[in-house]
């Protein structure tokens, strides 16, 4: 899931309420909203959520100056880090920031309302109806959703991860609704993020007929057990899940690509892919281009494609390359003799691409000789 697409899926959250805990009702609005995300971004709900508002399916707020558009753009920036609000609604927009303590967004508001009017007075005759916000810090709305991936992962588990600050995340109020059993650790999670974001674990959680046991402490939901996946891959699915990124060793993006593949996270299978492609090297381009055509990873594929072309004086003398040729011109379905390879085809636009010298055009000519005299030495016409 790209990063539009991240803000997306948050918006969607927001905007269809699925599998959320709480509804407050504002005048007769109704918002059903997530109290795990609301206190990942705000210590006022975090706070409100553990004492007044305390197990409440619903909470109204009945205030005269609680005005619901201005309570829908607090919400709306709490979920996405942005917001769009009416000029008319800003001094409300600025109540509800306030009595959420929302320092940032207050400064923000009055930033964009004083270049609203400062570009009214500008140009006589305009005006202006509704302002956008958005967060400067845009890494802030991951990391504070990162907060519950800390809060999902077991206690026993957290002793030794270095700079993370897991001091907090026995006392913070995370609200979990699901729970999976990996190596027998228990990680409290959200269907709000695990079925949003995969199909195959909203299948997973609907599922009435899955095998699952029972959690009773600290609260009594389902444990699903997932089988053959590793603690290390596992805490890596998880930060993903909940802020979208995932900081991948090459060795890590092997093992985690295929969970990401069975699991239906196709962003998170880029960002596999784009950790492979920064450490592309000569013994290794083979692997890794197989790898790419395994799982579609079609931009992984034309890097390795790219890298091969620039070696391929050397290639040409390697088994390994010969045997992925055959291969490939096995796996074009009812290929014909003169048929084209996708492999072979590839390698050959970027030896000749961006050819601008005669010396270059000299280097690609005898890239393409040896590349002819291997189809020929293995018999292929293409």
């Amino acid at each position: 899931m790209r990063r539009d697409n991240y803000d997306d899926f948050l918006e969607r959250l927001l905007e269809q309420g699925q599998y959320s805990d709480v509804t407050f009702l504002v005048h007769g609005e109704v918002f059903r909203v997530h109290r795990c995300v609301l206190c990942a971004r705000c210590p006022y709900f975090s706070e409100m959520f553990q004492c007044k508002w305390k197990e409440k399916p619903i909470v109204s707020l009945k205030h005269p100056l609680i005005n619901p558009a201005a309570f829908k753009a607090v919400l709306q920036y709490l979920y996405t880090g942005r917001m769009d609000i009416d000029v008319e609604s800003i001094a409300d927009c600025r109540r509800v920031a306030r009595q959420c303590h929302l320092l940032e967004l207050i400064e923000e508001l009055e930033a964009k309302w004083k270049q609203a009017c400062e570009f009214v007075s500008n140009k006589p005759g305009t005006c202006v109806k509704v302002i956008s916000v958005e967060a400067s810090n845009g890494v802030q709305l991951q990391d504070n959703l990162a907060v519950l991936a800390d809060c999902a992962y077991p206690s026993q588990l957290r002793v030794g991860f270095g700079e993370l600050p897991f001091d907090y995340a026995d006392s913070f109020p995370s609200f979990p609704d699901c729970c999976f059993e990996v190596e027998n650790y228990r990680f409290l999670c959200h269907k709000a993020f695990f079925c949003s974001r995969s199909e195959y674990f909203r299948a997973l959680l609907e599922d009435h007929f899955c095998e699952a046991g029972e959690l009773t402490w600290p609260v009594s939901i389902s444990v699903i057990p997932l089988r053959n996946i590793t603690l290390d891959v596992f805490r890596s699915l998880l930060y993903y899940i909940y802020s979208n990124s995932a900081k991948l060793t090459s060795e890590q993006a092997y093992s985690l690509l295929p969970f990401a593949d069975m699991y239906l996270l196709p962003g998170l299978k880029r960002l596999c892919g784009k950790a492979l492609g920064q450490v592309l090297r000569e013994h290794s381009v083979l692997s890794v281009w197989q790898t790419a055509r395994l799982y579609s990873l079609n931009r992984l594929e034309d890097q390795c494609s790219e890298y091969m072309a620039h070696i391929l004086d050397r290639l040409v003398e390697l088994e390994e390359f010969a045997e992925a040729v055959q291969e490939d011109a096995k796996a074009v379905e009812a290929r014909q003799e003169t048929d084209s390879i996708p492999l072979v085809d590839d390698i050959r636009y970027h030896v000749t691409s961006n050819v601008q010298t005669f010396s270059a055009l000299e280097e690609a000519h005898l890239k393409l000789v040896a590349l002819d005299a291997l189809l020929a030495r293995l018999g292929i016409e293409c």
